[in-house]
């Protein structure tokens, strides 16, 4: 069986589409997105933070601010009184000054999202089939957005940035997995889902792989935000995941760093096998179909889940034992502060999860390694459609975290 998926599951260069449609949502300046980008990781922050994070004089600041006010990309808090000179007035992103739509597709189950500009998902569609095509994929999406859109002023529509899809490359090779008919899957060969979409929409269109794509939400939304370094692990249909090295995706030599599906690890019977064969929800869906349990509400929708008693416990136990060995091997080669495990699943599956993954820690020989943190993450089953959207924002807003990192450290170096 061809695994050749992975060779692509850390791409991290979004493909802009030539064709720009109708879109008039202008492309920021450098220090106007550096501004942006700091108010969004530090809410609240003043003019006065501003100059000492940027290293730009406080006039310079202030005509930036004053420009993104006026466009209502920022606004202003309540002013801090109480202090000698000026008070101070706090800065903050407005939700509402850009949206773009989010799609994650799966190997059962596609999301379609609606996001504000603070992360925040405003409106969402879901849909399950038994495996991707396109013929029910390119409706899902077009009609979907349009659906959206009937519910959106002239001036929202025109806030919209773009779309962003979050999808797994060469989808093909999992044909058998996913218990698709004989070359049911061979259409995903040739067919160029960003540039059909495109075709049909008046939006910019982005495409990233979709473990990626959940590591950069991770990263900028969740609990990736206090950890400069670490490995992250998202278990969907298959397993996926990424690096973050010094607050930025890394992708390596050939942009496979992070393609942790591949990784041997042992199973409870000592065999070597591949990390996405144990600690993959289609793993669990075979589980409960040789017990003669419906799985279908694997993929409804993650809150809809239902515990299903001892094959969920099996599949918990073995994929807790899995991770832990992925992350040994991970911590031994990158000193990385943190393990962020997170998946399609309700957060009471991965807490359990998480636990039983710490505890199989524990039973291996851990000399010689400095065991990260193993948290959870915090985006949930929606970080694959968020980090999609993510991708029109970043591109005409905001600044990536590598530029921004090295950007503070300049100021603070001043």
């Amino acid at each position: 069986m061809a695994r050749d998926e992975f060779a692509h599951s850390v791409d991290t260069s979004p493909r802009l589409s030539v064709a720009g449609g109708s879109n008039q949502v202008r492309v920021r300046a450098y220090n106007e997105r550096l501004v942006l980008s700091l108010v969004r990781q530090n809410p609240g922050c003043s003019k006065a933070d501003l100059a000492r994070l940027t290293g730009l004089s406080a006039q310079t600041v202030s005509v930036i601010m004053r420009s993104l006010e006026r466009d209502e990309l920022l606004m202003r808090g309540e002013p801090i009184r109480g202090r000698v000179g000026q008070p101070s007035v706090p800065m903050f992103i407005n939700p509402d000054a850009v949206f773009s739509f989010g799609v994650k597709i799966g190997r059962r189950s596609a999301d379609l999202v609606l996001m504000d500009f603070a992360g925040n998902i405003r409106k969402q569609r879901h849909r399950t089939y038994r495996y991707p095509h396109p013929d029910h994929l390119l409706p899902f999406i077009c009609d979907g957005i349009s659906e959206m859109e009937v519910d959106m002023d002239a001036k929202m529509r025109s806030r919209i940035a773009g779309i962003g899809i979050a999808a797994p490359f060469e989808l093909w090779n999992w044909a058998e997995e996913v218990g698709a008919p004989d070359g049911a899957m061979d259409i995903w060969r040739q067919f160029d889902l960003q540039v059909e979409v495109q075709g049909r929409m008046a939006y910019p269109v982005y495409l990233r792989n979709d473990a990626t794509s959940a590591c950069g939400a991770e990263l900028v939304f969740g609990a990736g935000q206090r950890y400069p370094d670490f490995v992250y692990f998202y278990i969907g249909s298959f397993i996926g995941g990424g690096i973050v090295v010094n607050s930025s995706l890394f992708v390596g030599r050939t942009g496979t760093a992070g393609a942790i599906g591949p990784l041997p690890v042992r199973d409870k019977h000592g065999q070597t096998r591949q990390l996405l064969d144990i600690a993959s929800i289609f793993v669990l869906e075979n589980l409960l179909r040789e017990r003669g349990i419906d799985p279908q509400p694997l993929w409804y929708a993650a809150e809809e889940w239902i515990d299903f008693g001892e094959p969920l416990e099996i599949w918990l136990q073995d994929t807790a034992a899995a991770l832990a060995q992925a992350i040994i091997a991970a911590a031994s080669i990158i000193d990385f502060a943190a393990a962020i495990i997170d998946g399609g699943f309700p957060a009471w599956v991965r807490h359990r999860l998480i636990n039983a993954t710490i505890e199989a820690m524990n039973r291996l020989d851990l000399q010689g390694v400095v065991i990260p943190d193993i948290v959870e993450g915090e985006v949930g089953d929606q970080a694959r459609a968020i980090g999609g959207a993510s991708l029109p924002i970043f591109d005409r807003y905001l600044i990536d975290q590598t530029v921004l990192l090295k950007d503070i450290k300049h100021a603070e170096g001043n």
